[in-house]
């Protein structure tokens, strides 16, 4: 019978993803967890991002104020629930062995740290920038697993 490969030089088989995988499939989820989560931090915290307002804006009237303070919360509530669903999808991806999905959550890193220096530029509330940061630093530890060698292994081997 003929084989392709020396037995020393066959390609590794993976069954399952590597641990750096599974590990970086576990904090996505974890972090979508964490963004709804945030949704409902900020829905229950508006008096605090009222008090930021306030803080930022001392001469704005009542009116300006509870406006700003929609926006603020609703753009919180849209994009908590797209980072959610971002999350949940970057997981699968990369947990079925896509290699274009850690490219992408490598991109979607990079968007959401512009989005977390943005929080400094706005008002916000102390819990909004606390969920942001633990969101981002679960991301940074999410794509340091992802681009490990057994990672990079797995992803040529598929």
């Amino acid at each position: 019978m003929n084989q392709p490969y020396p037995p020393s030089h066959r390609p590794r088989q993976w069954h399952m993803p590597p641990r750096s995988v599974r590990t970086a499939v576990k904090l996505m989820y974890g972090g979508a967890a964490l963004s709804v989560l945030g949704i409902i931090i900020n829905l229950t915290t508006i008096g605090s991002i009222r008090h930021a307002i306030l803080g930022k804006y001392p001469l704005y009237s009542s009116g300006q104020i509870h406006r700003l303070e929609l926006v603020i919360v609703g753009g919180s509530v849209v994009t908590g629930l797209l980072a959610a669903g971002l999350w949940i999808w970057m997981a699968q991806a990369n947990g079925a062995g896509k290699s274009w999905a850690r490219v992408f959550s490598t991109v979607l890193f990079g968007i959401n740290t512009l989005a977390v220096l943005a929080t400094f530029a706005r008002p916000h509330s102390a819990y909004e920038l606390l969920t942001g940061m633990l969101v981002w630093i679960i991301g940074l530890s999410a794509i340091a697993l992802l681009w490990q060698k057994a990672t990079s292994a797995y992803l040529q081997a598929r």
